[in-house]
């Protein structure tokens, strides 16, 4: 081990143990997203009438859209649980300040967005508490696979910085991926608006090609320079793969929408696209932001000699 690793590592004192507990973590939020889009695709939102408990109990009989409402509390909770003892475990075995509060972070994520389904509930679904439900969670599972990324070795033995391109691009890669970030949750707060009949389809429709063209603007980038970097080009063209397969299974849901419109009960070839459509727009969230960890990780500014050997000026 090389003695920058080594300083590294006292520094960044990231137990193997947090990692694997972090990805689990993440894993079971993931869980997590697909029970609450399991129960808004069945029509499950108010089998369930009381919060916290389930008609006065803590285990109702777990019949029909109980089944659902119930399930997802369940996993909730045990997701809650893990929150806890993520946050109390980074902050007492990483020294680096911003991991601890984006441990924190989280725990004050799974809090408020416990809060927020009891509020879905009570107040009889509200548009605008439910879509809140639904975007916080995007974003907590967000938070769940960064702590997962910044706590593995991997990322803490990545210390090199890449070099800025010369000329600068405009806008950098950078500033490109935190864009698209935003881009892609403005996205989900349509869809989460659509699916809580809060707004019509089209503007999902311009949300999507909005997030197509950026996600494909930030491959076309991180091919032209970095093509060869293991730390950003794979990312980049995952993050590109998953958005084709959204672009998909949207397509694939309003489409098994539209013809099974007059069914009774919601027909499981319909839940199980959209469904897969909500669990896959988390992950292009995740990806996306854990492209923008990669990217402000390696893509450093050149040192000052840097610029000096490339005859540039340097102001301080």
């Amino acid at each position: 081990m090389s003695s920058a690793t080594a300083q590294a590592d006292r520094e960044h004192p990231a137990t193997r143990g947090l990692h694997l507990f972090a990805v689990f973590t993440a894993g079971a939020t993931f869980l997590l997203i697909v029970a609450g889009a399991l129960v808004t695709s069945r029509d499950a939102g108010l089998s369930v009438p009381d919060w916290p408990l389930s008609y006065g109990r803590l285990m109702p009989e777990m019949i029909g859209g109980v089944f659902y409402e119930h399930g997802h509390r369940m996993i909730a909770a045990f997701v809650g649980f893990l929150t806890i003892i993520l946050a109390v475990w980074t902050w007492r075995a990483d020294q680096r300040r911003w991991v601890r509060h984006l441990g924190w972070a989280a725990l004050a994520a799974v809090i408020v967005q416990g809060l927020l389904g009891g509020l879905t509930v009570l107040f009889l679904l509200p548009t605008a508490v439910s879509v809140s439900h639904a975007c916080l969670a995007q974003l907590f599972f967000s938070i769940t696979v960064v702590l997962a990324l910044v706590t593995s070795r991997s990322w803490r033995e990545q210390d090199r910085r890449l070099a800025a391109p010369w000329p600068p691009s405009r806008p950098s890669l950078p500033v490109l991926c935190v864009t698209t970030n935003f881009v892609t949750f403005g996205q989900l707060l349509l869809g989460a608006a659509l699916r809580h009949k809060g707004l019509g389809i089209i503007f999902h429709l311009i949300g999507a090609a909005a997030v197509a063209a950026m996600v494909f603007w930030v491959l076309a980038r991180a091919a032209r320079e970095h093509s060869g970097d293991a730390g950003i080009f794979p990312w980049a063209l995952a993050l590109n793969g998953l958005v084709m397969l959204q672009l998909l299974l949207g397509a694939g849901a309003y489409w098994i929408r539209e013809v099974t419109r007059h069914a009774v009960q919601p027909l499981w070839p319909m839940v199980v696209i959209t469904v897969g459509h909500v669990a896959l727009g988390a992950l292009i969230l995740a990806l996306g932001v854990v492209l923008t960890f990669q990217v402000h990780h390696r893509f450093g500014r050149q040192t000052s000699s840097s610029f000096e050997r490339e005859g540039v000026p340097v102001t301080t």
